[in-house]
């Protein structure tokens, strides 16, 4: 498998909970899809424990809110390699 983690993230990583009648939807990490088309390779940085589902979807369209999601996600993914590597 290759790694494509290197490459800008085609699709956002979710977490779905319902409170009441609306849904609440954390982001928790990218997914990067397959050359083939056939998968994708997700990062997450958080798990839900409350029993939210899972959603992949691609980027919102808009380039202020993907440019501000992409530096957000890519930090945390960045603080969290280093971490580990501290380890």
């Amino acid at each position: 498998m290759s790694n494509k983690t290197t490459n800008r993230p085609s699709h956002r990583v979710y977490a779905v909970t319902k409170n009441g009648e609306r849904s609440i939807w954390q982001p928790i990490g990218a997914a990067w899809a397959h050359a083939d088309g056939d998968g994708f390779n997700l990062k997450l940085e958080y798990l839900p424990l409350n029993g939210g589902e899972i959603v992949v979807r691609k980027p919102k369209a808009t380039i202020v809110e993907t440019v501000a999601e992409d530096a957000a996600l890519d930090a945390a993914l960045e603080e969290r390699s280093l971490r580990s590597a501290a380890r």
